[in-house]
């Protein structure tokens, strides 16, 4: 029988196959210590939306400190019969040693542009592949869509109700911590709450109503229990006849009495444009003006608006599956490609080259800065550059759209703000992880420092990710030498 591994819980071993192989091949020909520069990037957005979220940095961090093959990992491997010994030694004695810059969590992030840069020996760099690209693909899909759903509520909250159709625990889990960073308030996911401090909330399901004799009982053992919270579900029978009548009978005979106020009623299935609208005024009739609506039942970000538009008195949103899934687009596109090789002190810059030109990666070495206006403190474009250039940013400067050239524009009276941060240097962590509240306020922050043209739900006005001149011209070049037409 096989061991769990989950119980023993060393992702080490997650890895595409090739990675192995690769690696293997390099040590075998002298190049395990050849110092290379990967770059992840991502090229479409989800949902053809204006901006996406990176998340997942802090398990990014964590998976890069636990690296350790064990022995029974390298039994496993050597019974494969094609990996060296040598190879099979240096896994044994693994010690992370790469430098890593990151942006930070909670960023809005661009196609293009690398939100994460790995530099060491070849061999580390390509063993993190998979993982990297899974921990940050997955949690920046989840960060993305929440935002989008929160945004389509028009400030009122979102909880995130999701873990039961999630793709597996880990994605329930994380992508809880996800939905936190891209705006949710609170999470159905108790571990989530324990392990993160992603506050918990939760009342009733349609079971509690059902047991019961009647609804009235229900509502009324339930009110007695939970006085200070009491949220009641009303729509198990009919929500107009039935569970509103019955929730504003034991507000009155139970929480009034007690000296509580009820906190809201839930609606879960129906027309809830509609049987919100009645369940408002049946509610305010009864004096309870303060009751919130809360409802759920497989919304996302359309329905929500489209129930705003037609008046829906819905005070908060529960979403699952499709936030948990993004469900729209469930693939965040990250990719992990090599920029640049180390040759003594200078760095040879690699391409890959496709016909499909958005396969055409950006060579290099690179750095990457985000231009404030100085005026309205909203952010103009993304700049990339070779890694030994220095914007001045007291100085005008002449962008372009480096797929169309003649699209310039000079930026003047701007701050240039380095988006790529150092998190390891030579295998060692220098960056102190913010708290999960941090990460969620920052993204908020930025989020507003885009404008609302970047926003929009369709056809979103198009953020530029611009190249430096140098960066442009290194591009060219080696797509003229690779004889690219």
């Amino acid at each position: 029988m096989a061991t769990n591994w989950s119980e023993r819980r060393n992702l080490t071993m997650l890895v595409d196959f090739y990675e192995l192989t690769m690696s293997n091949g390099y040590l075998v020909n002298g190049l395990g210590d050849r110092v290379a520069v990967f770059d992840m990037f991502f090229r479409n957005i989800p949902d053809n939306g204006g901006f996406a979220i990176f998340a997942g940095l802090e398990q990014l961090v964590e998976y890069l400190l636990n690296m350790r093959f064990t022995e029974e990992d390298i039994e496993y491997l050597r019974e494969k019969k094609i990996f060296d010994e040598a190879f099979l030694n240096y896994l044994r004695n693994f010690e992370f040693a790469c430098d890593v810059w990151a942006f930070r969590e909670g960023t809005p992030i661009f196609p293009g542009e690398p939100v994460v840069v790995v530099r060491g020996p070849i061999i580390q760099a390509q063993l993190i592949e998979t993982m990297l690209l899974l921990t940050l693909n997955h949690q920046s899909l989840i960060a993305t869509k929440t935002n989008r759903i929160l945004r389509a509520a028009q400030g009122r909250p979102i909880m995130e109700f999701g873990a039961r159709r999630a793709q597996g625990y880990d994605a329930a889990v994380y992508g809880a911590r996800a939905a936190y960073i891209g705006g949710c308030v609170s999470t159905s996911c108790t571990l989530v709450d324990r392990e993160f401090g992603v506050p918990a909330s939760g009342t009733m399901a349609h079971s509690w109503v059902q047991i019961f004799d009647s609804e009235y009982e229900a509502f009324k053992t339930y009110a007695q229990l939970y006085p200070q919270d009491c949220t009641l579900l009303v729509d198990t029978y009919n929500v107009i006849s039935s569970g509103i009548p019955n929730a504003i009978r034991v507000f009155n005979e139970v929480l009034t009495p007690m000296g509580y106020r009820p906190k809201a009623v839930r609606i879960d299935s129906g027309d809830i444009a509609y049987l919100s609208k009645k369940a408002r005024a049946m509610l305010d009739e009864a004096g309870y003006p303060d009751v919130k609506i809360v409802a759920t039942n497989s919304l996302d970000e359309y329905i929500i608006r489209d129930l705003l538009i037609q008046g829906a008195q819905v005070d908060s949103f529960g979403v699952g599956e499709k936030l948990i899934t993004s469900k729209s687009e469930p693939v965040f596109g990250g990719v992990y490609k090599l920029a640049a090789l180390k040759d003594g002190d200078r760095y040879i810059p690699k391409i890959k080259v496709s016909e499909s030109v958005e396969k055409i990666t950006t060579p290099g070495f690179k750095k990457a800065y985000r231009f404030f206006s100085r005026e309205t403190g909203k952010a103009i474009a993304d700049y990339i550059t070779h890694y030994d250039e220095v914007v001045d940013d007291s100085q005008s400067i002449e962008i372009f759209d480096p797929n169309a050239i003649w699209k310039r524009k000079t930026v003047s009276n701007f701050e240039a703000v380095s988006l790529l941060e150092p998190i390891f240097l030579q295998g060692k962590l220098v960056y102190n992880l913010p708290k999960l509240p941090e990460i969620k306020r920052y993204c908020q922050e930025q989020i507003d420092r885009l404008w609302d043209e970047v926003k929009r739900f369709e056809h979103p006005h198009r953020y530029y990710v611009d190249l430096s001149q140098k960066l442009w011209e290194t591009k060219q070049k080696l797509l003229l030498q690779n004889n690219y037409h």
